[in-house]
């Protein structure tokens, strides 16, 4: 959800010099959006059907010029794939007070319930908007 959620207030934007990709530590690499996070995006007007699942490796993760992370697990993994240095928790990264640092998780929907998943879609939405307001139009390829 977070690369279609970036993708489009990228384009809101206007923003012509950030590309974003996503990809997954457990990801089924060429798998579909689940029907949760398909149903989600669609409540918002955006569409995932066309998303296919991309597994986390270390050309993909040195490709970045930013990398942000849903969980502190997440980081670990980027971490030992050598992108530690470009790598954030979203929800640190996105935290605009003064020494910021929130490190809290952004919750995995999935198995969960339709609600989840809209609650994890507005979170990641706020969390984006937050981070795309900190790095400007050219803060990341």
């Amino acid at each position: 959800m977070a690369e279609v959620i970036a993708q489009n207030e990228i384009e809101q934007r206007g923003w012509n010099s950030v590309e974003v990709r996503s990809a997954g530590i457990a990801a089924f690499d060429g798998g579909g959006a689940s029907s949760g996070a398909l149903r989600a995006a669609e409540a918002h007007s955006l569409d995932l059907t066309r998303h296919r699942a991309t597994f986390l490796t270390k050309e993909v993760a040195i490709w970045a010029d930013l990398v942000l992370v849903m969980s502190p697990s997440h980081f670990m993994s980027v971490t030992e794939l050598g992108a530690g240095e470009i790598s954030s928790l979203i929800t640190s990264f996105a935290d605009t007070r003064e020494g910021g640092g929130i490190s809290e998780s952004v919750p995995d929907p999935v198995g969960g319930t339709e609600q989840e998943y809209l609650e994890t879609f507005d979170l990641i939405q706020d969390l984006v908007n937050k981070v795309l307001q900190k790095i400007g139009p050219s803060g990341c390829k």
